[in-house]
């Protein structure tokens, strides 16, 4: 099966999940605090117990290389797309949405979609890189995407990113990794029961959060399919030609491209409520990126698949 066909169903199994959790939104299975417990859980054990087993393989010199590659791509990623959005989205006649929509363009659902995508397409390897993706992804959403929503530079929450579980998981497993440690098998079938929750739990949050946006309002606004063509469809394809001139690893460089190619990140949400932002507008672009993601995610991989 082509890596675009894969993609594909794989997101076609997501979106039947997302579905389940809209509606469980709408006949109140799920409420605003149910959903924010169960993303919190997400991100906080499961997420990280995802990452942590990923590391829980015999050392190969290549893995590892394969995995600072990985983190040289997330960096440049993510220094493309803050480029790329201060040159074509000023901050001029948008001033009062512009720290949402460049931090909806920068950072991507790379938790949430990343890892359930990576993990059905190639499995513990493709997650295995992804964690680099997640570790810049979490040091510059903290620094730089805070920064750029709520205006102002927060230390401690800069701390709080630098000491998440997430990157807590990528630091142990990566050393345990080097370092040829191992845990007793029942020990990790136990921690891999856990992140074998992650697809269903994030879909769940996924579905009740765009259950919460005004959808056909949402479509009439011209505005929100330029954001969206920007995250889904320019930046990765445009990561995809700069990566392909390079001698990487295909599963290197397609996890790197698809970690880019995810719709806006969850996160959007949390700080624009957070710093007293307009919250609606950025659940508004998470739910427009999440539904249009269903058709831009297999079109980049086929592009993809055609040329490495």
């Amino acid at each position: 099966m082509s890596i675009a066909l894969a993609a594909f169903d794989q997101i076609i199994i997501m979106f039947i999940i997302i579905i389940a959790g809209a509606i469980c939104y709408k006949v109140k299975l799920i409420d605003k605090e149910t959903n924010k417990k169960l993303a919190d859980l997400v991100l906080m054990l499961v997420n990280p117990l995802v990452i942590f087993v990923s590391y829980q393989r015999e050392f190969e010199t290549t893995l590892l290389n394969g995995l600072l590659i990985s983190l040289v791509l997330a960096i440049a990623t993510h220094l493309f797309g803050i480029l790329i959005t201060t040159i074509i989205l000023p901050k001029k006649n948008h001033e009062e949405h512009i720290g949402i929509e460049r931090f909806a363009v920068i950072y991507s659902n790379c938790g949430f979609m990343g890892i359930p995508l990576v993990n059905g397409i190639f499995g513990s390897e493709g997650v295995f890189y992804i964690t680099a993706y997640l570790t810049i992804f979490n040091l510059f959403a903290w620094t730089h995407g805070m920064i750029a929503i709520s205006g102002k530079s927060d230390k401690k929450s800069i701390i709080q990113a630098i000491i998440s579980p997430l990157v807590i998981a990528t630091v142990a497993g990566f050393i345990m990794f080097v370092c040829k440690i191992t845990l007793p098998g029942t020990l990790t079938s136990a921690l891999a029961y856990i992140g074998d929750m992650n697809t269903p739990l994030a879909m769940l949050v996924a579905g009740a959060t765009i259950a919460q946006a005004d959808i056909l309002k949402l479509l009439r606004k011209a505005r929100a399919y330029y954001i969206t063509a920007i995250k889904l469809l320019v930046i990765p394809i445009a990561m995809l030609f700069i990566f392909y001139f390079f001698d990487l690893s295909r599963t290197v460089l397609i996890t790197a491209v698809l970690a880019a190619a995810c719709p806006s990140a969850a996160t959007v949400n949390l700080f624009a409520l957070r710093f007293d932002k307009d919250y609606l507008y950025a659940s508004e672009l998470f739910a427009i990126t999440t539904i249009f993601s269903l058709i831009s995610i297999p079109v980049v991989m086929m592009i993809a698949n055609l040329l490495v």
